[in-house]
């Protein structure tokens, strides 16, 4: 097969696979290889190439803008799981199947397809792969992006359990968020200190809220947590962070058409913030959220993870 590969040098951690050990892995499994970097300006041209697959190695970021270039296309997507919190790896269930077995099973793997979101609201419009919504993710992000401390960790699983850390210690004083909303017409208007509208089981630094989502079948996962649950989400945030397996027993409503009123709070599409810092933005405003279903074409190998799963 012809493979262009994307590929994000500095996603995950120093153990990583190298530009040229991934090439070698490629061609070893008969294949030719067009590298391409995803620092380059045009990803654009990079998906114009002729192939038979997109292949992307890197972490969540860099698979989801290829991902969202990719959209109706026909060529399928491989995923080279290469970042901190890989939550498209997870939800496929190919996070701990190592490189040269999933490049192995690219011949015979069976093709996922997959949706992608639609948020249009005050910024236009814009698609995304894991989520979109508001309170306390939506609060801690941009605290994230400002750490020195989480900046400078080297290891995945280090930064995962400090990210952990922040939402815990930022959830115990997190302002609930009024939020007017609507899905399907029926009414999800309260007061929460979580309101995430999910395309994937995972969101963040793998926070598994919605583990009954599927990313093909054209519905949001709508996880809600008021004040009173609180407590519960914090319970799970500690499993999380000290490695136990987990599914987060949610308040949760499944839909197609999600319609929310800004009135001036933070929003996250995947792990952009809106408004950014000193952005002016006129509220009240509407937030309408969809899927295109099933647009996106993914490469899943049916291989044995390191758990026999």
């Amino acid at each position: 097969m012809r493979v262009t590969l994307i590929h994000n040098e500095g996603a995950g951690d120093d153990d990583q696979a190298t530009a040229e050990e991934l090439r070698v892995l490629i061609r070893n499994a008969g294949h030719e290889v067009s590298y391409r970097s995803s620092q380059e300006d045009d990803l654009a041209a990079a998906l114009r190439e002729p192939a038979d697959v997109i292949a992307v190695a890197g972490g969540d970021g860099t698979i989801s803008a290829v991902a969202k270039r990719m959209a109706g296309s026909n060529v399928p997507l491989a995923v080279l799981p290469m970042g901190t919190a890989n939550n498209i790896s997870h939800t496929l269930g190919i996070a701990d199947i190592p490189l040269d077995q999933l490049i192995a099973g690219w011949q015979q793997a069976r093709v996922l397809t997959f949706d992608i979101g639609i948020a249009r609201g005050p910024w236009g419009t814009r698609r995304f792969i894991e989520g979109i919504g508001a309170g306390v993710f939506a609060w801690t992000l941009p605290a994230a992006d400002a750490s020195g401390t989480l900046a400078n960790l080297t290891d995945a699983d280090s930064k995962i359990v400090y990210a952990l850390q922040m939402l815990k210690d930022r959830l115990e004083g997190c302002p609930p968020v009024m939020v007017s909303a609507t899905l399907d017409g029926d009414d999800l208007t309260g007061e929460y200190v979580l309101f995430e509208a999910m395309n994937m089981r995972y969101i963040g630094p793998n926070l598994y809220l919605a583990p009954r989502g599927e990313p093909g079948d054209g519905q949001l996962d709508v996880v809600m947590v008021r004040v009173a649950e609180r407590e519960r989400l914090l319970e799970y945030l500690s499993s999380w962070q000290n490695g136990e397996e987990c599914r987060a027993a949610l308040p949760t409503r499944r839909g197609r058409h999600l319609v929310m009123q800004w009135t001036g709070f933070h929003v996250h599409v995947d792990d952009d913030i809106w408004p950014a810092e000193g952005m002016k933005a006129d509220a009240p405003a509407q937030i309408e959220i969809t899927l295109e279903p099933q647009v996106l074409r993914v490469l899943v190998p049916d291989v044995k993870d390191g758990n026999g799963a």
